[in-house]
Parts: structure tokens; sequence; C-alpha cells
């Protein structure tokens, strides 16, 4: 186990010091332990290397702003072992560091395993949302709600202690890291970069996964050039915890047969040869079946689109759509006309492209000069805008309190009365934990 700081991660290897080397990424809120069904086996033929997450299962708590950060760190801590190439398998938040590095660092991915993810995690309001409650009401409900995320109903009531365990290791998370992991996955979004992977992919979704499932793998299918489907019935988005021996099969199975070389000497890489024991057991063209059931569906590349360098209006519709949130974007922008379309611009090029994408303040700081602001002004309307968006800059309901009370002795106490009565409601709106 590595106990390195910041930028390198915990981690763990298990199997042969001269294996080819298998990377098993972990979900958000888990730990390296939602792979130890898979480890004996794939033991015996890979160098497994296991990570935990910042803040999660005891590692440091360094928070992690994006997923390409994360992919970084993890780089890092591999090239402090030696290891320049290898196998990728990631379960959901693993997943989409996974697509980082293979998007990215390609000549380092041998081949490459996508477990209950997508290109683009639900919305980035509601990873900005979940945030939001996290620092307003601790761990806790996100915690007690991760089983039915999780696993199916079934095996939830026939495995209590495995529910316990997830409970547990949700509610023993860092927050701070917590929250950094929901903003990364609010920014990650690779829907049109699908077709630049150019590594053999395994797409594995759980039949009754409700966060990430069939549908999301087969936008990924659709998109990669070098991939393949397969769907486990009766698991949910854990799927290697509910059912650890199929996937385990299909781990086996596609990284015996789709391991790309490494490049030659010149890139600096280590040629790593397919597992020979395995590729044995399982011929390319005669492969067993799997212990549970699975459909594959051949893959359907898809041409992408590059985009070009961006200007100022599209600084601001990034950053707008961050603090603000893609629904109340999306709504200030569908009603826009004639009329009321070439102010929208000015707004989305200047306030947002140049003035809140200044360096000068943090989003915390101008979210406080901003609320100070809109009460000295009487814009109340907008103060329930930017009272949401306070709260995913990272300000508490504590501290949105002590903005309003400083407004009370400068903007006149009348104006802070009402400031109250609408940042309450905006407050007990975004913070209550959705049952």
């Amino acid at each position: 186990m590595s106990e390195t700081k910041t930028p390198a991660l915990q981690y763990r290897l298990d199997g042969p010091e001269d294996a080819p080397v298998l990377i098993l990424g972990p979900s958000l809120g888990t730990t390296w332990h939602m792979w130890d069904r898979q480890v004996p086996e794939l033991a015996k033929s890979w160098r497994i290397f296991r990570f935990d997450l910042p803040g999660h299962g005891g590692a440091p708590a360094y928070p992690a702003g994006s997923v390409s950060e994360l992919a970084g760190r993890l780089l890092t801590t591999l090239d402090q072992l030696g290891i320049q190439h290898f196998g990728y398998a990631g379960c959901a938040f693993g997943g989409a560091i996974g697509l980082e590095l293979a998007l990215r660092r390609p000549e380092r991915v041998a081949s490459l395993a996508l477990i209950a993810a997508s290109p683009r995690f639900g919305t980035a309001d509601e990873f900005r949302q979940r945030g939001v409650i996290v620092r307003s009401n601790g761990l806790d409900p996100i915690a007690r709600t991760s089983p039915e995320r999780w696993f199916t109903s079934g095996f939830a009531a026939a495995q209590p202690a495995i529910t316990e365990w997830a409970v547990q290791m949700v509610r023993t998370t860092d927050p701070g890291c917590y929250i950094a992991a929901c903003e990364a996955l609010a920014a990650f979004d690779v829907r049109g970069e699908l077709g630049l992977v150019g590594v053999p992919t395994l797409v594995l979704a759980g039949s009754d996964d409700q966060v990430t499932g069939p549908a999301e793998a087969r936008t990924l299918v659709a998109g990669i050039p070098d991939a393949r489907l397969a769907v486990v019935p009766g698991a949910s988005h854990l799927v290697p915890v509910e059912q650890p021996a199929a996937v385990t099969d299909l781990l086996v199975r596609h990284f015996s047969s789709a391991w790309l070389p490494a490049f030659d000497s010149t890139t600096g890489q280590l040629a790593v040869q397919v597992p020979q024991a395995q590729a044995q057991a399982y011929p390319v063209q005669t492969a067993p079946p799997p212990v549970a059931p699975f459909a594959e569906i051949a893959p359907a590349p898809v041409a992408s689109e590059l985009t070009g360098r961006q200007d100022a209006y599209d600084i601001g519709i990034k950053v707008r759509r961050e603090v603000l949130g893609d629904a109340h974007v999306d709504g200030v922008l569908s009603s826009a006309d004639d009329f009321s379309g070439d102010f929208q611009e000015l707004v989305t090029r200047y306030a947002w492209g140049e003035i809140w994408d200044r360096p000068g303040l943090d989003r915390r700081a101008r979210s406080c000069v901003t609320l100070t602001a809109l009460v000295a002004g009487g814009h109340f309307e907008e103060l329930a805008v930017h009272t949401r968006a306070a709260l995913r800059n990272g300000l508490t309901p504590v501290e949105i309190k002590e903005v309003l009370l400083q407004t009370a002795v400068y903007c006149g106490v009348p104006a802070a009365n009402t400031a109250f009565r609408v940042a309450q409601k905006v407050i007990h709106e975004e913070t209550t934990p959705q049952e």
C-alpha cells in the first residue's frame, strides 16, 4: 500500500510481479474492496493494481476537481512504480478515468473495460445538487440511500451484511473529497470524443441499473469504434459486487483476447504480452459461455466532431451553466427571442465569459459580492437564483446567513428581511435530501 502524498494515489498490488498489469478503478463512494471477488481469479495471470479515490478508504484527503486531474495522479503513481503499459477496468467514476486515459494517453492503455459507465453521467445539475446536500448535511443521507442506487432490491434484502458495508463505506468517505468528485463528474462529458478511443473496449452494464444502465452502455458502444457490449441480468449499478462471477468471467475473456501491444522502444514504453494461460483457456474463436447469460452487440462507429477554439461566449456559457445550472440556463435561453436574444448574448459573453471567469476572485467570493449587490438593489428574484448558485459555488447556509446579516447593516434591515425570506426558501429546497 502506498503511503505517498499527493499527487500519488493510495494503491494495492496483487498477483505475480512479472505479469502484465491490470488496473481496477473504483466507483464514487467505494473503495478498492469492491473488487475483492474478482482479484483471486484475475491475479492468476495479471498483476492487479487497485487504487482508492482521494478521501476514500482512509486515503489521504486531497480533493481532485476533475477526472483529468485524477487520471494524472494515477499516471504519476504508476510512473513511480515503473508501470508504463496496462489494461484498465473501471466502474462508474472509475470508468470515467479509464475513458480519460484512453483519450489522452492511448499509448499506455492496452485494453479497456467500462462498467456501469457513461460518456456523461446524468446532468451537471444533479451532481452539483448532490454536492450541496453533502456540504449542508454531511454524507449520511447519501450513505443511507446508496444501497437502493447500487443494488437490486432482492440482493439488498438477501445480503444485509453487504448492504451495511456499502453504507459504512460511503459514510466514512471524506466529505470534501466526495464533493470534489461530484464536481468532477458534473464537468465530465466526452460524448463528442468517443470516436477517438482507439483501444479494444468491453462495455458492461447491469440490466437493472437505474443510474448508468444499458441505454448509457449502448451510447458508449455506438461511439467507440472497437467496442462490444455485455449486459448482465440481475444486477444494478455495482455489478462487480452483485454479480462477481459473471463480471470476472467477462473480464478474463476480454483482457485475454483484446490486448494491444505497447509502442516500440522509441516511445519509451515496455512491450507486454497477452497472458498465455488465459489465452489458451479461452481462445478468441471459441470463448466459453459466461457464468450468467449476457447479450452482446457489434460496435457501430460514429464520427466525432472536434470543437474549435473557444471565444468569450463559449467560455461564458460554460461558466454560466456551472454556476446557475443547466435547467436555469436552458430556460432563459429558450425564452429568448429576436428582442431579448442580443441581451442574453451580452450577459453570457461579458458577465459570465469575462467577469465571472477572471482569476482575481474565486467563485465563492464572487457569490458573496453578488448576493450583497442584489440585496442592495432590491433584485430579489435574481437573489433566489444566485442563492442557489452560491450553494453550488461552495458557500454553506451558515456563510450565506452571515452575508445577509452584513447586508442588514449596509443595505438596510427591510431589504435584508426580504432577502432572508427568499434565501431561506431556496436553502430549504436545495439542502433537504430527497428520500
